[in-house]
């Protein structure tokens, strides 16, 4: 029994052999972009400011997701030694830039799963104030380091760390001081004036979807009567872990995610189940 999971047995057997076929999350990565417009996240983000609030593109791309997860909980799942596990958390790996230097850092924020977008925002804005921080190390800072001290102690610490993983052996302290368990993890790449890519979902922990968000640019759509319009658009770059659901529940989730990011306001009232 996982301390981050519950053990999922499918009456399909066909899906809960993939994992035999499939052993490593790198052999079932799927990538896609989805192209988000930006101009509906503005005036969102606009009309908060002028009532007193803050809400960063960052706060309505992880409330979109929280929200979208609660509805498509398949999203919430990982695979660790070829089972199939339900995630009993809602935690997102971020990555944060330091404050004066040029090194990132990450560590994970946790969120309830009735937030809405302004308490999520909050919950964003005080982990980066936390691991912004020059003179502090969060917790995955200071287990890195301890791993480091002693000559040898990494390669035979992570060789532990990694069969008492694959056991159900890591207690909860370790689990939630690591960034690799995560149902998400997420890096701004237009922080730093990067485009988005299709990063790697880590063999290591229990990662099973990895978003980066890259700089703006022009995408066009055909609108009804088969115009096409050009939009200022927020690409993401997504890669997910095929062995957690079927390719066609992630376009249902994703389609979903997109309706929320193009009207934010839905995420303001608390989550009253599917709809």
């Amino acid at each position: 029994m996982r301390r981050d999971g519950k053990r999922v047995r499918s009456d399909d057997p066909l899906y809960e052999v993939i994992p035999y076929f499939l052993p490593y999350r790198y052999d079932a990565m799927n990538m896609i972009t989805l192209d988000i417009p930006i101009e509906p996240i503005q005036e969102y983000r606009i009309r908060q400011r002028r009532e007193g609030k803050v809400v960063s593109s960052m706060g309505v791309l992880l409330a979109s997701w929280l929200r979208t997860v609660r509805e498509f909980p398949l999203l919430n799942r990982f695979i660790v030694n070829k089972r199939i596990y339900q995630r009993n958390e809602y935690c997102v790996g971020l990555v944060v830039l330091k404050a004066g230097k040029e090194e990132t850092t990450m560590n994970k924020v946790f969120f309830d799963p009735d937030d809405n977008i302004f308490q999520v925002q909050k919950k964003i804005d005080a982990y980066v104030t936390e691991n912004r921080k020059l003179s502090e190390k969060n917790s995955t800072d200071k287990v890195v380091k301890l791993l480091l001290r002693i000559p040898g102690l990494a390669g035979s610490g992570i060789g532990l760390l990694r069969f008492m993983d694959r056991h159900g052996l890591l207690p909860k302290k370790l689990i939630d001081a690591s960034p690799f368990h995560v149902s998400l993890c997420i890096s701004n790449l237009a922080s730093i004036r990067t485009n988005h890519i299709y990063h790697h979902t880590y063999d290591f922990g229990t990662t099973s979807l990895f978003i980066t968000m890259g700089n703006m640019r022009e995408v066009a759509f055909r609108e009804k009567g088969n115009e096409i319009v050009f939009k200022r658009c927020l690409p993401l770059g997504l890669v997910m872990d095929e062995r957690i659901c079927s390719g066609h529940y992630f376009a249902l989730a994703f389609e979903r995610m997109k309706e929320y990011l193009n009207n934010p306001a839905l995420l303001e009232a608390p989550y009253a189940g599917k709809a």
